[in-house]
């Protein structure tokens, strides 16, 4: 299933005050506006991201907001102007949104500690139900008020209790298949209604929303009050994660007729590897090394050369799988590190494509992806020119390392 993340980051924080969009504030060294992206950027199961901004954001967006998938970014990302409202901010996104998309999640970039477990939870229930919002049970006793006077505040009177076992108080992300926020949106347009959120347009528009568990820590920030507080979760949640680390090696001897395919880009040669999939040597030497990480085994436990469903598979496809298994064991990719062993052709030239394609198909920024290409000298059946090879090493951790 294609997924669309949405971003919405176009207000100004008039309730918050200060002299730049709220979202801009830094907390722990990053924006808000970066720890949210970052924290869908480098999910896997997300396959690219839209940012609703202040029109002076679009025309000169902060470095991380740069250059998409060609400057390094895993995944593509398109920056729009936000609206008035937050439903005009959304609905501008989402006109930008691809064909392809099958389903939108959308996250305020005001909740910057987002969990990757309560983004995947919404994913899955709304591609289930349709849609879905992230919400957590009122913990306190809810009072229903007269207005009293509004412009101070007294003669406020309680009308009734309500049973707090009903009460849920909505966060973002919510998530939506496409045609459920498509008649949402619409439906909203043609009857001017206002809404704080996408999950009461999509009530609006018929459609049941399922509730999932949200989490205390995924809290919005409004005011001063609640920027001090981030910073307490900011620095309580630091050392709460571990590292574990893996190798992995593949070799393939290289025959006629087949393509000679390195970290899922195809080499011009008159040789490519044998294998029962692509053969690529990179992808297969990175896959060992995170299962390896974990103790789940290698390449072909998970990946059989016996099973029809994977002859001539793409192994960035393998790799993008891989990557999916360790998110879903609760570890993100720190980085890894590739050596290829070829006598020829030279591949310096092709490794900027390389660590891109690597980097998209793990949820990754290029940044965290090396490879290296190195010969044997003549020696053995690699120097020969008869096989080639390749070592990876990869770190993971448990937790958020963005934090």
């Amino acid at each position: 299933m294609f997924v669309t993340a949405i971003i919405a980051a176009g207000g100004r924080g008039t309730r918050f005050g200060g002299s730049q969009p709220k979202q801009l504030l830094a907390l722990g060294g990053r924006s808000l506006l970066e720890r949210s992206v970052a924290a869908f950027a480098a999910l896997p199961i997300v396959d690219d991201l839209i940012v609703a901004l202040p029109q002076e954001l679009v025309d000169d967006p902060p470095e991380y907001l740069r250059g998409g998938a060609r400057d390094g970014h895993a995944k593509p990302m398109r920056l729009v102007p936000g609206g008035a409202r937050r439903q005009d901010s959304v609905a501008n996104a989402f006109r930008a949104a691809s064909a392809a998309s099958e389903l939108v999640v959308i996250h305020d970039a005001a909740r910057p500690f987002v969990s990757a477990d309560l983004i995947a939870r919404t994913i899955a229930a709304a591609a289930e139900h349709g849609a879905a919002v992230a919400a957590v049970a009122s913990r306190d006793t809810v009072k229903r008020v007269d207005s009293g006077d509004r412009s101070t505040g007294d003669n406020r009177i309680v009308v009734e209790t309500i049973p707090r076992d009903t009460i849920y108080l909505a966060q973002t992300p919510q998530a939506f298949r496409r045609g459920v926020l498509e008649a949402a949106l619409a439906l909203a347009d043609r009857e001017q209604f206002d809404a704080t959120d996408e999950a009461a347009l999509a009530e609006r528009a018929g459609h049941s929303v399922r509730v999932v568990e949200g989490e205390a820590a995924n809290i919005k920030i409004t005011t001063p009050d609640d920027l001090a507080l981030a910073g307490a979760i900011a620095s309580t949640s630091k050392p709460a994660r571990t590292g574990r680390a893996g190798t992995g090696y593949d070799l393939h001897r290289l025959v006629e007729g087949r393509p000679l395919i390195v970290g899922g880009i195809t080499i011009p040669h008159e040789r490519g590897p044998l294998g029962h999939s692509d053969g690529d040597v990179a992808c297969h030497a990175v896959i060992d090394a995170m299962l390896g990480a974990l103790a789940l085994g290698d390449i072909g436990r998970h990946f059989p050369d016996n099973d029809p469903q994977w002859k001539g598979a793409s192994s960035l496809d393998l790799l993008s799988r891989a990557a999916a298994l360790i998110a879903e064991h609760g570890y993100t990719i720190g980085n890894v590190d590739v050596t290829v062993i070829l006598e020829k052709p030279k591949i310096k030239d092709h490794i900027p494509a390389m660590r891109t394609a690597i980097a998209g198909a793990m949820g990754v920024d290029v940044d965290a992806v090396s490879i290296k290409g190195k010969t044997n000298e003549g020696v053995d059946a690699v120097g020969r020119g008869e096989a080639i090879a390749a070592h990876a090493v990869a770190l993971l951790s448990s937790g958020s390392s963005k934090l």
